[in-house]
């Protein structure tokens, strides 16, 4: 069952010693925890010196997993992928992020337009659906090896649209690389500015060309 509330996360500050300028949510993949991608923010704290990197953890404990198997959380089931689960999932667990994403705008005093989300795999299926329906726009979409759940977020559906980026491998045997291409053509196709790109050869994970990339468009936005 879904938590109401984000209870844990990770944070790192910024590295240039002030209040943050702006706001980067890092969602995990299935079986994670906010431990995983935390590892980003050191790494692009170079160039986003004023960023306040935040990685929560999601709020039910993975059903693929044997029972009590320690930290290895899920924004939703994947047990079944039929896609109208997969839509209720997302929606299910949309306003406990939107609850958290509220919070950490005020402990912080950032407009909407100072915060970006960052996926992978499952966090970026979290990204695509969540962010587009906040009640505000939020700066944009960074999101890896994931997928676009219920097609892209129009008309009444959604209050927002804002960039995109999206990256790939070629070689991911746990998202097929054809849900990139299916999520840009939708994105695109309901007027949605994306960019990224596809790594050959590259399997279920983000690699340095990946991670410059994500640099570059974060740098972008702020």
């Amino acid at each position: 069952m879904t938590q109401s509330t984000i209870k844990n996360f990770q944070e790192f500050e910024p590295q240039n010693g002030d209040a943050p300028d702006s706001l980067v949510l890092l969602l995990h993949g299935l079986g994670s925890n906010g431990r995983d991608l935390i590892s980003l923010a050191p790494l692009w704290a170079k160039s986003l010196p004023g960023t306040v990197f935040i990685s929560p953890e999601a709020p039910e404990a993975c059903d693929m997993v044997p029972p009590g198997y320690p930290e290895s959380f899920q924004w939703f089931s994947l047990q079944t992928r039929d896609p109208d689960a997969l839509f209720r999932g997302a929606q299910n667990a949309a306003p406990v992020l939107w609850k958290f994403m509220d919070e950490q705008r005020a402990r912080f005093g950032l407009p909407a337009h100072k915060v970006a989300l960052v996926g992978f795999s499952q966090g970026t299926m979290m990204s695509l659906y969540a962010g587009p329906r906040y009640q505000e726009k939020i700066a944009g979409i960074l999101g890896y090896s994931g997928a676009l759940i219920g097609g892209a977020p129009a008309g009444p559906q959604t209050l927002h649209k804002m960039p995109v980026h999206l990256i790939h491998g070629e070689h991911d045997d746990v998202v097929p690389i054809a849900a990139y291409h299916a999520a840009r053509e939708a994105l695109e196709h309901n007027g949605y500015s994306v960019s990224g790109h596809t790594t050959p050869f590259l399997q279920h994970s983000i690699d340095q060309k990946g991670l410059e990339s994500g640099a570059g468009f974060l740098r972008s936005l702020f």
